[in-house]
């Protein structure tokens, strides 16, 4: 089904957790919504059942991040089919293989987890603004770019420190987008989640299970994908015309230095 004339958001790694939430957010939000994820489309629609059930319109587009030609696929299959692109999500990213001390950090697991959250968000990220800088103006903008980063940014993880780098080069990009398209009528914001509950962490829930019993996050809950997706769909609203380059944490109030 496609409808030409509302807007068009793609979301990366949108076939479940995270990205999902934020597909399905944003296609309630009236948004028509191009999902890009690396697994075959008959493997993921038990989870993307949840947009048809919602009447999101929606496509799907099998690809990977840190391959040119997927990154290029994703945009013109997106324009061929509605029109034009209004909102990018750049939520799709991995994290290491293995968990493995920053002195036994291997090449191969830096260059593959960069390669998808750093690189291919960054020039994903050049396509679709490229894209928009093409479109008239709908509304009070000309596009909006949310990347989700992470509390990794800044909160040091010994043992996936090419993860921890991978999001500070997130929070650059967002940053560097923002001072470049600023003018262009094109904003750019980041969202950091801390704990969500997702299949990322699931490996690691009696470790994050504790620190909540503990009191490590203020708010004493586990985060969950609809948590980042609201924060994402307000990003991509009118309510923050006057603001470029920002970051929300999403984290239950981690980030808070107390004593």
């Amino acid at each position: 089904m496609e409808q030409n004339n509302k807007k068009t958001a793609i979301v990366t790694g949108g076939s479940r957790g995270i990205g999902l939430a934020i597909a399905r957010q944003l296609g309630l939000d009236g948004y028509q919504v191009a999902v890009f994820a690396t697994r075959p489309r008959q493997d993921c629609m038990q989870q993307l059942k949840t947009l048809d059930d919602a009447g999101i319109c929606w496509r799907y587009i099998q690809g990977s991040l840190d391959q040119r030609e997927d990154r290029r696929r994703l945009i013109e299959e997106t324009v061929e089919t509605y029109g034009r692109i209004d909102v990018l999500v750049n939520n799709a990213g991995v994290a290491p293989l293995v968990r493995a001390d920053l002195l036994e950090m291997t090449e191969e697991s830096y260059d593959r987890v960069m390669g998808i959250n750093a690189k291919g968000t960054l020039f994903l990220t050049q396509m679709a603004a490229k894209q928009m800088l093409k479109q008239e103006i709908i509304g009070k903008k000309r596009g909006v770019i949310v990347n989700v980063g992470s509390c990794s940014a800044e909160v040091s993880s010994v043992n996936r420190g090419e993860y921890c780098i991978s999001k500070s080069a997130v929070s650059m990009i967002t940053t560097l987008f923002a001072d470049r398209l600023a003018g262009e009528g094109i904003l750019v914001h980041e969202v950091r989640p801390g704990v969500i509950r997702t299949d990322m962490t699931s490996k690691v829930q009696e470790k994050y299970d504790a620190l909540i019993e503990a009191g490590a996050f203020p708010i004493r809950r586990w985060g969950t994908p609809q948590d980042v997706a609201d924060a994402v769909s307000a990003f991509c609203s009118d309510k923050f015309l006057y603001t470029t380059g920002n970051y929300v944490d999403i984290d239950g109030g981690f980030h808070i230095k107390r004593l």
